[in-house]
Order: C-alpha cells, then structure tokens, then sequence
C-alpha cells in the first residue's frame, strides 16, 4: 500500500516572515516599551537631555519627546505607532510629547501582564476603552477655568512648560514673551477665541544672552536693503507688499533680436531703463516708502528706489509675506499696475540692524499686529535650538489653555488623582474589564513615579504619601523635584492645560488598544528575496542616528 504524501501549501512568498499569536503579541509589546523607555528619563524638571548624532556628525542635544524620537530613524512597524502617539500630541498641544509616550508604553506593559493571566487581548481593549472614556470625564471634573484676561496663570503655564529644558534659568522673560505673544495674535469670531501660533514667528540668531531674547510687535526678516544707497531707518513706514518681479520679464518663448546699428542697441537699453523707471514710479506714486518683493528686483529698479529714498528688500519668502500683511494691515499685490494707497501697510518703523554677523529688517511699532517675532538668543547653536523648542512648547500650552479654557496642576497631581477616580469608577463594573481598567488606573501612575525617579527620588514612598493625600481630597497634591517633598501644585504655580491630559490619555489608549488586538504580523520579502522591513523581536533596528544615553 502506497502512502500518498500531501504538498505543502505555501500562501507568501519566499523569504516573507509571519509572526503569529502570543509571540507575534510580545514582540510588538517589546518594541512599544522600548521606545517609552527610550524618553522616560527626559520627563520632568529634571529630566535628563538626549544627544543625537547622525552619519554626518550633526548634533541635536535636547529633551524634547517628538524631537528625539523623529531624529531616531526608528523602523519597527509597531514601534513607529508610538511615535506616531507623540506627532499626534504635538501636532494638537505642542507639547506632552514624552507624557503621551511614557503612557502608552506603560499601558502595553500592564495589558503584557493581564495577558499573562490568560485575559484574553479584547477584553483588555474593552476595558482600555472604558477607562479612557471615564478618564475624559473626571479630567473636566477637576479642571479649573482660566480666561484671557488671568494674565498670572497664563504666566504660570509658560513658566511650567520651560521648567527642566534649556530655557529655565531665563523662564521669568521668556514666559512673558510667550503670553504678550499669544494675545497679540489672538482674535475672536462669533464668541470663539481663534489662535494659530503659525503667525508668531520665531527667528534665532546665535550670539548675546537667553535674557536678550525678545517680542517684537511685528516681523523680523532674514534679509537686508538690496542697495547700499538706501535709507538704514525709515520712520512711519508705509509697505508696499508686491508678489511681482521689479524688473523686465523674460519672454515665455525664445526671441531673436537683429541689431544692425549701435542705435538700435541704444534705443533697446534706454526702453529696458524707461520700463524699469516707470514700475518704480508706479510704487512711488502710491506713497510707498518700503517695499517687500516676493521676487527679484532689478539692479537699475535697486538704484531708481535708492534715489526716491525707497528701503527695499527682496525674495522675501510666501510665509514671511503672509505674516507681513497681518502684521502691517497690507495687501500683498500680484500687479503693479494695480498697486494703490489703500493696499499699503503701516509700520512706525522699518529699519535694518546688525545681529550677530548678519544684517536683519525689523518691521516693527505695527498698529494692533496679527502676527509677531519673537527673537530668540543664546549662546550656541545648540542653546538657541533648544530654546525655540521650548518656546514652541509655551506658546502651544498657552494657545491650548485658552482654547479650552480649562487648566489643571502639574507635578503629578492630575495623575494621581485621576487614577484614584478610575479605580473608585472599576467598582462599578463586573467581569473581567475591572481588572482592565485597574490597570490602566496603574497606568496613569507611571507619570508621578517617573518625575520621582527621574529627581532620584524613592517612588514608593513618594506615591505612598500622594496617594495619602488625594485620599484626604488634596486633588492639586503633586511632587516638588527640587526638595523631594510633596507641595500643593497649584499654590506653587505648576499648572498645565487640560488639552495636554486629554489628548495624552486619548492618543496612548488608543494606539495601546490597536497594538493590542494585533495577534498575526507578517513582513513581505523585499525584492532581493531578503524581509523588506523584517519583523525582529525588539526595536528592528533604530538606525540613523546614535544616542549617547
């Protein structure tokens, strides 16, 4: 009798991989945690920073979560959703990043465990998803209000979020900068308070202190006068924003010119001098006295404007044009032809500056600007670098403050008590999702013992005496770094808004959820029959740059 053999069936191509199950569940855990581990140490005052070098030798220093983690090059599929987490919270608040990261690692880490226990991944997404609703709710519950006009708490927020980067030591200006910042370009429509940071804009340039870092109430240009003979200060400014060249065409198509006598040559030049004459009277006659040029300008144009006592400036770019127009009340005009007194902009003052090695415009005594500079100084480089992150992170939280107009205290304090109302809120249910949403209760904790470990604090007996008091109803009870001891958050001026808290617990939990119900990962072979990606256990490899941890 004859054993028939049965041909295996194969379904991938050659070389593919396919990771599956409990195995395929891990690894996926593993590479999350591994990322949050990766910025835990930076969260908090006294976190520490991380240095990226990359193939070419430049440097970022920073502790600043999207920064880090952008810089990094990281490949794993599963890994790069979590970094997908801290775009998503900067893109929203502009700051939370590393928060955002930590929680989402730490609720892998306490699914891992539940699944050890034979709890089965939807029944933890379940839950997961039940938590994260509830945790909205009880967020709103204790957060206070906080309007345009509390010009302290708003000082105090800016302060909270330079706290442990580079832009500490000068906080105190630098948070006043950031509000006088966010109110100048902050309208209102039908009631609603609109701010878009887009039109603060912020120029580094390296040299001088932090503390000479400042707001300017209007736009500082990267750019000179395009002729030395022009005026260095123009006073009562009138701008003229033109997104047309000051100078003669090119035809589309190619032309020919047959020249047979030295006149004929005369008359050509004399009628390109007489076209360029006449756009600049053209900007003359409309009372210009400044003009911004999206495009070029003629050396001849340059020389006509230099006699009339015009300051000019070219190849200024689209966004910097855009940010002139709401900041001098200006139009920005495509045809000269069509240039007018009423498309003018006003400035009380135009004038061009040394900065460091480089010669800058500052457009500034705007009436009422909807669009600002901040100027940012500092020593180095890297010191300016990472001053403009920190002042991003300030003027996102001021921005998300108001938008809501709820604010809660830092220091650990919303943590805590936010835990305790999810762990009083698991009482309420039955079967298994308890259990899921006491561990995203235990989750939420990772925030305060990591502020504690990272100050070289004993996280237990500091959650020991938080939890102590939040019991006592000291919901503003967080964690002082500095002296180790337990403060009332909100009297010592650490407060956050509750768009960071919100949007940190609703980007962790879900991306936490959808890693979670992955059970099957399969990696297509590349073309050279070689895993295009590869599917590793750990990170997958975090290419391009290295870290000095």
């Amino acid at each position: 009798m004859t054993t028939q053999q049965i041909q295996p069936v194969f379904i991938l191509s050659e070389g593919s991989q396919r990771t599956t199950g409990r195995s395929a569940q891990r690894a996926n855990i593993m590479a999350a945690k591994a990322v949050a581990e990766t910025v835990r140490t930076t969260l908090g005052p006294k976190g520490m920073d991380k240095m990226l070098v990359d193939s070419l030798g430049d440097v970022v220093i920073t502790n600043d979560g999207v920064t880090i983690l952008q810089e990094m090059s990281i490949e794993h599929p599963a890994a790069k959703m979590i970094v997908e987490v801290a775009k998503a919270q900067e893109d929203e608040v502009g700051d939370g990043t590393t928060t955002a990261v930590v929680l989402a690692g730490e609720l892998l880490k306490q699914a891992e465990n539940l699944i050890d226990r034979e709890i089965h991944p939807t029944v933890i997404a379940r839950g997961y998803r039940l938590a994260a609703d509830k945790s909205q709710e009880i967020l709103n519950q204790i957060a206070e209000p906080v309007a345009e006009a509390d010009i302290q708490t708003l000082r105090k927020i800016a302060t909270t979020a330079m706290t442990g980067k580079g832009a500490e030591k000068a906080k105190e200006s630098l948070s006043k900068i950031s509000v006088d910042a966010v109110k100048a370009v902050m309208e209102k429509e039908n009631g609603h308070l609109l701010i878009d940071t887009d039109n603060i804009k912020i120029e580094k340039k390296v040299g001088g202190r932090v503390e000479d870092s400042e707001l300017i109430q209007g736009i500082v240009l990267d750019k000179e006068k395009v002729h030395p003979a022009m005026p260095r200060t123009v006073k009562g400014a009138k701008v003229a924003l033109l997104d047309a060249a000051v100078e003669i065409k090119n035809t589309e198509i190619e032309t020919k010119i047959q020249v047979s006598d030295p006149a004929q040559m005369q008359a050509f030049i004399d009628m390109e001098e007489r076209m360029l004459r006449e756009k600049v009277e053209k900007i003359a006659a409309s009372g210009a006295n400044v003009v911004f040029c999206q495009k070029g300008i003629d050396d001849m144009a340059q020389h006509f404007m230099s006699k009339k006592g015009i300051y000019a400036s070219r190849r200024v770019s689209k966004s910097d044009m855009e940010k002139l127009a709401r900041a001098t009340g200006g139009k920005i005009v495509t045809n000269l032809n069509d240039l007018s007194r009423d498309d003018l902009g006003f400035a009380g003052i135009v004038e061009e500056l040394k900065v460091g090695d480089e010669n800058m415009t500052y457009v500034r005594e705007c009436k009422n600007p909807k669009s600002v500079t901040i100027l940012i100084r500092g020593g180095t480089e890297h010191v300016v670098d990472e001053i403009k992150r920190a002042m991003e992170d300030s003027l996102g939280d001021i921005a998300a403050a108001l938008k809501v107009g709820k604010v809660v205290a830092g220091a650990g304090a919303s943590e805590v008590e936010l835990a305790k109302g999810l762990r009083k809120f698991s009482e309420s249910l039955s079967g298994r999702e308890q259990l899921a949403v006491n561990a995203f209760a235990e989750a939420i904790e990772i925030i305060p013992r990591t502020l504690a470990e990272n100050s070289g604090l004993d996280p237990i007996d500091i959650m020991t005496e938080l939890k102590a008091a939040h019991d006592t109803n000291r919901k503003w009870t967080g964690i002082d770094v500095f002296t180790g001891k337990i403060i009332d958050a909100w009297k010592d001026g650490v407060i956050e808004p509750l768009k960071i808290k919100t949007q940190a617990v609703s980007s962790a939990s879900e991306v936490a959820v959808m890693i979670l119900r992955i059970d099957d990962v399969i990696a297509s072979a590349g073309k050279k029959g070689g895993p295009e990606g590869g599917m590793p256990g750990g990170m997958g490899g975090m290419g391009g740059r290295d870290m000095d941890m």
